[in-house]
């Protein structure tokens, strides 16, 4: 009865801007919409849900440092997972690359704790870039030998690199005045990231990936090459790009941002190595990089709306006695819609012809 038509603009560069913002627009109302529906019936009133969820992240200051420190980890995670995906190699390996970047600034910060700050900050952050990167390399030299699929290696590893971790807490880095307790010692304070107006400085390093990010993307011959390999493998070897050379070096730099937000968060937050160090971020990152339509500023407003609503559901726990589990809720119902947003702006519905429905 109908037929779904790809628009003659394709939803690319040369679609309406104005009618690309407003299906979005549209789809975020819905989802607000189709959320507060399930909150009534949940016995919630979505208003009040609203209105605490933006208090419970933004309403004072404290909330509002809470709300940015959760949105560091989550804003690189980002930046790096989009590196790959601009390019079409499908990283779902933000968890391990981010563990591994953590053990990386660990082995550092725990081989040279004497160190100046300065110093030692700065071979951390290398070592993290370095350990994350050479993860990721890992299924993409297996890619590029083998043609194994990059999605599924990349999520075998976020396991491995995950028990890695664990296998270091409670074996040979296990603190051992830690009473027992399965713990791995804490960082020397001189390889803890100061912090600046309440928060680590991890926010400035966010900010300024994103402006590197963003200007090798769209200002340099790498972005561009990256941008056609994308698009089509066999574009980039007529036009004779090295396409080995520039998986390689996108790769290395999705990695290499996702082990240093390992890095800021192993540094800033723990202060030690943990297996609970990420806490699911690295999967996150995979939305807010959808929803950021593979932009490094979009990226960080991403991830910043969806820290409010982390921040604003363990304030509704507390606070109400909800279950933080409604925030989540909300965020995939977000996703839901705004993803399917995309939809209606790459195609449309047209309703099949009388004489073609009516044909055997």
């Amino acid at each position: 009865m109908i037929r779904i038509i790809p628009r003659s603009d394709g939803g690319g560069p040369g679609a309406s801007p104005l009618r690309e913002h407003g299906l979005r627009l549209a789809g975020v109302l819905a989802a607000l919409v189709a959320a507060g529906l399930i909150m009534l019936l949940l016995g919630y009133n979505p208003l009040d849900i609203y209105g605490r969820l933006i208090a419970g992240s933004l309403g004072t200051v404290y909330r509002l440092r809470s709300t940015i420190q959760k949105a560091i980890p989550l804003s690189v995670l980002s930046l790096g997972t989009l590196a790959a995906f601009r390019m079409k190699f499908w990283n779902i390996g933000q968890e391990g690359q981010f563990y591994m970047g953590a053990y990386g600034a660990s082995l550092v910060a725990f081989s040279f704790p004497a160190l100046p700050s300065p110093l030692l900050l700065s071979l951390m952050f290398i070592s993290a870039l370095a350990f994350g990167g050479m993860w990721a390399l890992i299924p993409a030299l297996l890619k590029a030998r083998f043609s194994v699929s990059e999605t599924l290696v990349t999520l075998m590893l976020n396991y491995v690199a995950a028990k890695w971790v664990s296998y270091l807490q409670y074996g040979p880095w296990r603190d051992p005045t830690a009473s027992g307790f399965p713990k791995i010692a804490p960082f020397s304070q001189n390889a803890v990231l100061p912090s600046l107006f309440g928060v680590h400085i991890g926010w400035i390093i966010a900010v300024i990936l994103a402006l590197v990010l963003w200007f090798v993307l769209r200002k340099t011959r790498l972005g561009y090459e990256i941008d056609v390999l994308g698009e089509s493998e066999a574009t980039a070897r007529y036009a004779g790009m090295h396409v080995l050379r520039i998986m390689i070096t996108a790769v290395l730099i999705s990695g290499g941002l996702c082990g240093a937000a390992g890095m800021m968060q192993a540094s800033a937050v723990e202060r030690s190595l943990s297996e609970q160090l990420s806490g699911g971020l690295g999967f996150t990152a995979v939305i807010t990089t959808w929803l950021s339509r593979l932009s490094p500023p979009g990226a960080l407003a991403a991830s910043f709306l969806f820290s409010m609503l982390i921040q604003g559901g363990n304030f509704l726990q507390t606070s109400l006695q909800i279950p933080a589990s409604i925030s989540q809720v909300l965020q995939g119902i977000v996703i839901f819609f705004v993803l399917g947003s995309d939809f209606f702006i790459r195609y449309r519905i047209s309703p099949r012809p009388q004489a073609e429905s009516e044909a055997p």
